[in-house]
């Protein structure tokens, strides 16, 4: 995926949440595609075709993807995904759109540091949900965020994610990298990312790279898989505190009820980031049946 596709997705994407939004606050009512076309300013023939090329299907396809009827079901069926694919240890490669993420904790001397002697490199780019920040040491991917409001924001966060750290930005370095996330095809070799936390958190974070795309757990599900089922609400900090938005996917994890639940980056975005995924692990199936 190029920058030209990514830009046009995420100029999709202002659109797609802006109609999310209003989808969950008119739920109940379950606005037809008249209704929310009007709500984004373009014509139902417009909104169709600019959602499709988005999502890569229907709006009430995606729609389906969201309700809660469906997380419960995927949920049902995700447990055992998590259970197998933590045993066989991180996903792979072979399947269109599921990125290869090898992992590198800190040194417990750069943990105490919190970054001294750590040259970091950063950039702002489009995605298909919206802006993001992308950050890389000289080694991997130490940070990802989405722009919400500021950019300043998201480069705050940055930085207090590595407080002693020397941070330039330079977007020429970040631009293929961000690129390479958010293809369609992540190609066979793995992605490195380095990781600043706890024992605990990265336990976490790992954890969660195991989920397949389109896949859910929940924070009791995520508890289990560490061997620490009593401590649910450690899991809920460490899922909060994920450095590598969409990267290490938080945003599959769901209340056990099956309701979505809170998202760093504001639950449109959550639910975007989900059924996008979802779409693209139905074409996947079609393709490959």
């Amino acid at each position: 995926m190029t920058t030209l596709d990514l830009n046009q997705l995420s100029e999709d994407y202002a659109r797609i949440e802006q109609a999310i939004r209003y989808i969950e606050t008119n739920a109940q009512r379950q606005p037809d595609l008249n209704e929310l076309a009007a709500q984004v300013g373009l014509s139902e023939y417009y909104f169709q075709r600019l959602f499709t090329r988005w999502a890569g299907i229907s709006p009430k396809r995606f729609l389906q993807f969201l309700t809660r009827e469906h997380a419960k079901a995927l949920l049902a069926h995700s447990g055992d995904l998590l259970e197998a694919s933590y045993a066989a240890g991180l996903s792979g490669p072979g399947r269109l759109h599921d990125l290869f993420v090898q992992t590198e904790a800190v040194t417990p001397g750069e943990f105490k540091s919190k970054g001294v002697g750590v040259e970091i490199v950063y950039g702002f780019h489009p995605t298909p949900f919206g802006e993001c920040l992308l950050a890389l040491t000289a080694r991997c991917i130490c940070f990802l965020a989405f722009v919400e409001k500021e950019r300043a924001c998201a480069l705050q966060q940055l930085k207090l994610t590595w407080p002693n750290a020397a941070v330039s930005e330079s977007p020429s370095r970040t631009a293929p990298v961000v690129e390479r996330i958010f293809s369609t095809n992540a190609g066979a070799a793995p992605i490195p990312v380095h990781l600043r936390g706890t024992n605990f958190q990265i336990k976490v974070w790992e954890a969660l790279l195991r989920l397949p795309p389109g896949q859910l757990t929940t924070y009791q599900g995520l508890a289990e898989q560490v061997h620490a089922p009593r401590a649910a609400r450690a899991v809920g900090y460490a899922v909060a505190h994920n450095p590598l938005a969409y990267l290490i996917p938080c945003h599959r994890v769901l209340q056990k009820t099956g309701h979505f639940g809170n998202y760093r980056y504001g639950s449109s975005r959550k639910k975007a980031i989900l059924g996008w995924e979802m779409a693209q692990a139905e074409t996947q199936n079609i393709f490959e049946n």
